[in-house]
């Protein structure tokens, strides 16, 4: 069954339809990527309607609908909900903005449209799982990752800024075939470390540095993350044990990670181990996040998770602890679940580099 098929299970009748307008749901169920252009499922059929940057590539490559050329969406639209007879149009709550829907009611006051959430969380629902293709392309943006990571501990050097550092990891992930970074690139040292999101910023590296390195690269649209933290010089004995710590952490995670396991109860073990170590006061983030099309979705696995995670699901491990003023450290992997645990798609070794 295509992704088109499952959402037109949704649909209550032959006057059912739906309308996908988000980005990331039309490449997702359309599997071709563009900037423009809507969806409109219906019992009988499903067009995209795309304007002519992407008309011919999208004839090529869509085989789940008819591809249409998009020049006057309002009259367009309108042959096609009147040819099938659609009363009831189903829309992404979740991405679409009150002024778009606004519009649509204007063009279309025949029409009755269902404002419910129950089409984005299917959306959302079906992305949560990869399939084997998925799988494939996060894996290839993460071997990308880490290729370019593998390049840049040789070319740390004291006396570089962070945004030096940032500036190489990202060429090298360029270099190595990343269509674009996942998110802008972290590479925060010493007290900067202790800030779990921070931006590079013109501070050097410094010998009794942690350097915290958070990035990832894409490939056909999937992302990668991953995170690591090298120390610079030398490194205290109190540094050690916190990265020790979250090392612990990150392992402890992994091991719990299996299906029907909830995302709560992961980022509490996670907590757990941090609190064994007497660092658990300095955990201040979810310990991770489904990757896929996007560097954030589902699942979550935090203290406010509600969800349960499932084989097919790609989650980040990523627990840290940071005192601020002086330092913070972060490991972070990904994992796939598997029938019976997880697979860690994170080949780069986990143990504390000194440069």
């Amino acid at each position: 069954m295509s992704r088109i098929e499952e959402l037109r299970r949704l649909l209550i009748n032959n006057k059912h339809g739906a309308l996908i307008t988000d980005d990331i749901s039309r490449r997702y169920l359309s599997g071709f990527g563009s900037s423009a252009g809507v969806i409109l499922i219906t019992k009988e059929e499903s067009y995209l309607l795309i304007d002519f940057r992407y008309y011919e590539k999208a004839r090529q490559r869509v085989t789940d609908c008819k591809v249409i050329l998009l020049e006057n969406m309002r009259t367009q639209l309108m042959d096609l909900l009147v040819k099938h007879g659609i009363t009831v149009l189903s829309i992404e709550s979740a991405s679409m903005t009150l002024s778009q829907l606004n519009k649509y009611k204007s063009d279309y006051a025949f029409i009755t449209f269902d404002e419910s959430n129950a089409l984005s969380d299917s959306i959302t629902k079906m992305r949560s799982i990869k399939s084997a293709e998925e799988l494939e392309k996060i894996i290839a943006a993460q071997r990308i990752a880490e290729k370019a990571f593998d390049r840049l501990l040789n070319n740390i050097k004291i006396g570089q800024t962070e945004k030096h550092v940032a500036a190489l990891l990202d060429y090298y992930m360029a270099e190595y075939g990343s269509d674009g970074i996942s998110f802008d690139t972290i590479a925060a040292s010493g007290a900067n470390s202790a800030s779990p999101h921070a931006v590079p910023t013109d501070k050097k590296l410094e010998d009794g540095d942690f350097l915290t390195l958070d990035f990832g690269a894409t490939y056909d649209g999937y992302h990668s993350d991953m995170t690591r933290t090298v120390a610079i010089g030398h490194t205290t004995d109190k540094m050690r044990e916190m990265y020790d710590a979250v090392y612990s952490a990150n392992l402890d995670a992994q091991k719990a990670a299996k299906p029907g396991i909830s995302g709560k109860l992961l980022d509490s073990v996670a907590r757990s181990t941090l609190d064994a170590w007497n660092y658990g006061e300095y955990f201040k983030h979810s310990l991770g996040h489904g990757v896929g099309l996007e560097i954030h979705e589902a699942p979550t696995a935090g203290p406010n998770s509600t969800g349960s995670l499932k084989e097919g699901m790609v989650v980040t491990i990523e627990p840290g602890a940071y005192i601020t003023g002086m330092y913070g450290v972060r490991i972070e992997d990904m994992v796939v679940i598997t029938a019976d645990g997880c697979r860690c798609l994170t080949r780069t070794g986990k143990g504390l580099i000194v440069i």
